[in-house]
């Protein structure tokens, strides 16, 4: 994830570790840290595959005597953050985090590419819906048909699994705006963008 969200910040713009360090913690936080001893490795293998390059500048200081490493992509970086903005079948088990630092990534992609992800994303929310209903509706007939196996508090358990189902609900909503959202773009509706989707 974090070669991903690197790769995509390189996209926007150059920057120096620090930089890119700080506006990963910004978006994975607050308990969650990028450390340096991860970021700062990860930038010079990425440097040695050649997907970025780096040169040292003056830093923004009034002595202007210490100089920091800037990264910029390159074309392999690039093509290696195309491959990993298509990937839905790699780390399936993280794949909710993943998705949310793709949809930055977006407008570097083609809009059919957008769209493909969407509904993969769509329909990797409604599959956990679906499973965590009838692994549900499955704890509650078996409860009943198990009085010996029957948990010391089964309420808590059935509002566990139907927080779960609640937050998936939330990801397919989202996802769903998501895609109204381009649909509208590629058709030319900024007028819908504007007022339904972006409330």
């Amino acid at each position: 994830m974090y070669e991903l969200i690197i790769l995509s910040l390189l996209m926007q713009f150059p920057g120096h570790g620090y930089l890119i360090a700080k506006i990963i913690d910004d978006m994975i936080g607050p308990y969650a840290r990028a450390s340096h001893g991860r970021i700062y490795p990860l930038l010079a293998d990425l440097e040695k595959k050649g997907m970025v390059r780096s040169e040292l500048r003056p830093a923004a200081s009034r002595t202007g005597e210490r100089q920091v490493r800037w990264y910029t992509i390159t074309d392999e970086g690039r093509k290696r953050f195309h491959r990993l903005m298509m990937d839905t079948a790699s780390n399936p088990g993280e794949y909710q985090k993943i998705f949310s630092q793709k949809v930055p990534g977006f407008p570097f992609l083609k809009p059919a590419e957008r769209l493909y992800l969407i509904d993969h994303y769509i329909n990797f929310s409604q599959a956990h819906i679906l499973h965590l209903s009838h692994e549900r509706e499955d704890f509650k007939r078996d409860i009943e048909t198990y009085v010996e196996f029957r948990p010391t508090d089964p309420d808590a358990t059935l509002s566990i699994m139907q927080h779960m189902i609640d937050q998936w609900n939330l990801e397919l909503t989202w996802s769903q705006q998501l895609r109204a959202k381009e649909v509208a773009q590629q058709e030319g509706l900024p007028h819908l963008i504007d007022s339904t989707y972006l409330e």
